[in-house]
């Protein structure tokens, strides 16, 4: 939370947008976690190149064009 001194600068209070919720459940099968670790590679997650890819990504790993999932699934396949 933003302390009281720099409340101006709080989204939420400023823009009446009330309370806002950051992350949520991980989409099942999704193995980002361990892929940012570097415990596991994209192409052993079960939902690479099938149901999570660019263009419908399922995890941040497939989100941005620099993550590890998306480059694998543009080079590596």
């Amino acid at each position: 939370e933003i302390r009281d001194e720099f409340s101006g600068f709080d989204a939420e209070k400023r823009f009446a947008m009330g309370q806002l919720e950051c992350g949520g459940e991980e989409l099942k099968g999704c193995a980002c976690a361990m892929v940012i670790k570097g415990l596991e590679t994209p192409q052993e997650c079960p939902l690479f190149a099938g149901v999570c890819t660019p263009d419908s990504p399922r995890g941040p790993c497939m989100v941005s064009s620099e993550g590890t999932c998306a480059a694998y699934f543009q080079y590596e396949r």
